[in-house]
């Protein structure tokens, strides 16, 4: 078993290494140094105190919720000047927003803990529906290494999440799936119909599989998806009445393309559609959509995207490598960031977009007069986040000098008080638009124990506007604040 286990991971991590061609340095500008989403206002990467990479989303409730390959764990346990073989990777990240801009941190979804019989934890790919308990289930499919696809289950998008089986739901010997040589990186789509779909592949060989009532079952043969020059990164979308899958172009050259649309560049993503996804005659190629970040001057790195339409646009979530510029790390780690992507759900075109770092517009306010979580933020500075009470709960952790941003708050009426839920000796202070802003309130802290405490404001803003929350202490812990 151990032996299996350490050709599975060398196998997949060869093929990567193989491929990838020697990293250029990204031709970054000032917009891209020191505090970049505090102080520029950046909405690239979603996050930018942790490696996260391979996203995928669910909605619920109003929210879009984000998973992705948990970078970080390999960063922590192997260094951050060390290259990112992945190897030590056997969690992933949560994170959740409303506007896509302020990002609130769930923390970490611990695979290994839950799963102990898997090798790695990458590429999730989730989905949900309403069950006959009446309540919502999710249903999280992750690379098993290059070996497998597992699943976790949940009845909240936050968990807790627990592993069904005692093994990969699709390995190589999934009926069907005998050819593939890496049956890993999961798409999921639950079709009009109700029917759940899964795709998976690697290494030139996709497969689709028709999943059981239960989610955590099959209920066909894998069939083949005659993709031209597959690498990794399958996902599947459902878009008027079609099935879109989409995967990540290989390294190679494709001079010899033969198809009647531009040849795709070099690990780019490229998408496929077909109304009969077990036929495999029925897969028509389309396009490619997304060209590698290394093409719009970003770090050259694999490539990994999902769409996602949320309250009535589409996005594309990827990751590049911009973030470990910002943190001074050397090593290949990723971040994951969003675009807005035209679709045309008619005709199933979906237009190129590039990677940037200004990323995408907020598209509501942030309502300061609701609880609202420390851990929801739009830039950071020197500020760590660990658990803390229900799951998916995180507490803003400072023992120096930090700060945290959070964008487009809407003061529709006058604010009189601030209620702040931390811990800790120091002081908090809220500033308008920037570290060095108007005040707007100040507290002293010296409390062992979790409290609400509450000031009154020095000034309250009086339209939407920026906050900047700065901590001065020792063991500072803030939970949650809002505006009264």
């Amino acid at each position: 078993m151990h032996h299996m286990r350490k050709l599975g991971i060398i196998a997949i991590l060869g093929v990567m290494a193989a491929c990838a061609p020697e990293s250029k340095e990204a031709v970054l500008t000032a917009d891209w140094s020191g505090t970049a989403k505090l102080e520029k206002k950046l909405s690239n990467p979603l996050i930018d105190f942790n490696f996260t990479a391979d996203p995928t989303s669910v909605e619920h409730e109003g929210r879009l919720y984000v998973y992705a390959t948990n970078d970080q764990q390999q960063c922590d346990e192997k260094g951050p000047d060390s290259d990112n073989t992945y190897e030590r990777i056997k969690s992933l990240a949560m994170m959740s927003t409303e506007d896509m801009v302020n990002w609130t941190w769930h923390g970490i979804i611990n695979v290994e803990e839950m799963a102990p019989w898997i090798y790695n934890s990458w590429a999730p790919s989730v989905t949900s529906q309403v069950e006959e308990d009446g309540k919502t289930h999710f249903y999280m499919y992750f690379s098993n290494s290059g070996n497998g696809c597992g699943v976790l289950t949940a009845t909240s998008p936050v968990g807790p999440w627990t592993s069904p089986l005692e093994k990969s739901l699709v390995d190589r010997q999934t009926p069907g799936a005998e050819d593939c040589p890496h049956p890993f990186d999961p798409g999921v789509v639950i079709d009009d119909e109700g029917t759940g779909w899964l795709a998976f592949g690697g290494g030139g060989v996709g497969k689709i599989v028709k999943l059981g009532k239960d989610m955590i079952s099959l209920a066909s043969r894998a069939a083949h998806i005659p993709t031209s020059y597959l690498f990794e990164a399958s996902e599947l979308n459902y878009i008027n009445d079609t099935y879109v899958y989409t995967y990540n172009i290989d390294w190679q050259d494709h001079s010899d393309w033969d198809k009647d649309v531009p040849a795709p560049t070099r690990c780019c993503m490229s998408y496929m559609i077909s109304q009969t996804p077990l036929v495999t005659d029925s897969w028509v190629y389309r396009d490619n959509y997304f060209k590698n970040p290394g093409e719009n001057g970003f770090d050259y790195s694999n490539n990994h995207t999902h769409l996602h339409k949320y309250k009535g646009k589409w996005y594309i979530l990827y990751h590049s490598m911009s973030l470990r510029h910002n943190l001074g790390v050397k090593g290949g780690y990723r971040n994951v960031s969003v675009e807005e992507i035209p679709i045309d759900e008619s005709t199933l075109t979906i237009s190129m977009v590039p990677a940037t770092y200004e990323g995408v517009h907020q598209i509501e306010t942030l309502n300061p007069f609701i609880l609202q979580q420390m851990e929801t933020t739009a830039g950071t500075k020197d500020v760590k986040f660990s658990a803390y009470g229900d799951t998916g709960n995180m507490v803003a952790c400072s023992d120096a000098v930090g700060s945290i941003l959070v964008r487009g708050v809407g003061f529709e009426r006058k604010a009189r008080t601030l209620t702040v839920n931390a811990m800790g000796k120091g002081r908090i202070e809220v500033r308008e638009n920037n570290p060095e802003g108007m005040l707007i309130a100040a507290m002293d802290l010296n409390s062992s124990q979790m409290s609400e405490m509450k000031v009154r404001l020095a000034d309250s803003p009086s339209s939407t506007t920026d906050l900047c929350f700065l901590f001065k202490g020792e063991d500072l812990k803030i939970d949650s604040w809002r505006f009264r």
